[in-house]
């Protein structure tokens, strides 16, 4: 890609937005503009030009050669087009950094299982002595990663729906797909246009590159070859049975003792071996990475343990599908609490799994009484207003051999500014309730 000289508008001041600037000074761009419609929206480098409360008259006078666009702003908004009005092409910041990366590029979709994969992709490669960078959806913004001085060897890139819907020409050399299943349906009119932005991660792969994807996931004809993997059919190149990653009938790698061993994280485990393999890293050094591997936080991790009763706090749960895989992957009788914003999404399909492992469910927030209207048919219900409230809601119901599971199954907007604060929120109560 040749800045050299063009007029790039960036849409969206956060630190995908703040970096892709940067990235087309640091190219030879001659004139570089970061837009945000926020009236109050501020900019973190005060040497890059910026306009907060941008409006169509600004992209007009602006007349943009190049408009790259922040993941959380819709392309084909008329807020957004306004800056095409000049026949400027739209790119994502993901294609931006492409363009300048000169290293290995592994990438990871899927509705959920996205950062584990990727922070575990990340940390294998960097215990076996090569460089390596998480970036994209987590970590690092792919353009910083891109114009650092000392570039890694291998950028592990989470992506997104949103961060595909703006690909050009990126083609990763490995492209994992772990799963999928309705999500976002705040944005997406249909849940195909959602699964179809996700599709793009194969568009430009070839016949030499290689997709990693869950048995079962019945994609369409793609040119990479494919390996698959599985936790629960005995099928796939790899698959999980009784704590054990089997390969050829064989056990492969144990993951009892480990971070790893519940079968959701077995799946992730199996497609970070196949792409370490793929990347040219022994088996060993990658059963060594996995034992030494602590996810990031708020995904079904133990908060406490007392008189019998197990907290999880699964706040990064922000749709249906994850909530189902943290409550099939538990083997004691369940205390669930969930709730939050309204998505747009159907609970229903959680009743059977509810019926034979919750002793109870309690709701909270913007669903509480969607929620509470479709599981009670499957448990018991209690319908609360915040997270402290069903922490101590839940305390009352527990009996000694329970599972306390905080696995929300939609996103925190209606009550915090994350899953991250509405997880920290979940562990303060516990340990307050407790008196820990």
């Amino acid at each position: 890609m040749n800045l050299n000289g063009k007029k790039v508008a960036v849409l969206g001041c956060g630190r995908s937005g703040v970096s892709a600037a940067r990235l087309a000074l640091a190219k030879g761009a001659a004139d570089v503009c970061i837009f945000d419609a926020a009236p109050h929206a501020a900019c973190a480098d005060p040497q890059l030009r910026f306009v907060p409360g941008a409006t169509a008259e600004d992209a007009q006078a602006f007349a943009a050669e190049l408009v790259v666009l922040s993941p959380g702003i819709e392309a084909d908004i008329p807020w957004t087009l306004a800056f095409t009005c000049a026949g400027a092409p739209i790119i994502g910041e993901i294609e931006l950094g492409y363009s300048y990366f000169p290293g290995r590029i592994v990438a990871i979709t899927g509705t959920n299982g996205k950062t584990t994969t990727t922070a575990l992709i990340e940390h294998i490669l960097l215990q076996a002595g090569k460089t390596a960078k998480a970036c994209g959806n987590y970590g690092y913004p792919f353009c910083e990663v891109a114009m650092a001085e000392q570039t890694p060897e291998f950028a592990v890139l989470e992506v997104s729906s949103f961060q595909m819907e703006t690909i050009h020409s990126f083609r990763p050399e490995v492209a994992i797909w772990l799963n999928f299943a309705p999500d976002h349906m705040d944005r997406y009119t249909k849940v195909e246009d959602y699964y179809h932005a996700k599709l793009r991660i194969f568009e430009n792969m070839s016949e030499e590159q290689l997709a990693i994807v869950r048995v079962g996931e019945n994609l369409p004809a793609i040119k990479p070859q494919v390996q698959e993997f599985s936790a629960v059919v005995g099928s796939g190149r790899l698959y999980y049975r009784q704590n054990y990653i089997m390969e050829n009938g064989r056990p492969l790698m144990g993951l009892r003792g480990t971070a790893m061993e519940q079968a959701h994280n077995a799946e992730n485990s199996m497609a970070a071996i196949l792409a370490c393999r793929a990347l040219g890293l022994s088996d060993a050094e990658i059963e060594q990475g996995i034992r030494t591997f602590c996810p990031p936080g708020h995904r079904c991790e133990t908060v406490a343990e007392m008189d019998g009763v197990l907290w999880l706090n699964d706040s990064k749960s922000t749709n249906l599908h994850s909530t189902e895989a943290a409550v099939r992957s538990q083997t004691r009788p369940i205390i669930l609490l969930a709730g939050g914003k309204d998505k747009g999404l159907d609970y229903a399909a959680l009743n059977p799994m509810l019926e034979q492992k919750a002793r109870c469910c309690i709701v909270f927030g913007q669903i509480a009484d969607q929620l509470e209207a479709t599981f009670r048919p499957a448990c018991k219900t209690i319908k609360v207003e915040t997270v402290a409230q069903a922490v101590v809601a839940a305390a009352g119901e527990a009996q000694r051999g329970d599972v306390v599971l905080f696995s929300p199954g939609t996103s925190s907007f209606d009550q915090f500014t994350g899953y991250v604060q509405r997880g920290q929120c979940f562990r303060d109560a516990v340990l307050k309730t407790l008196n820990l």
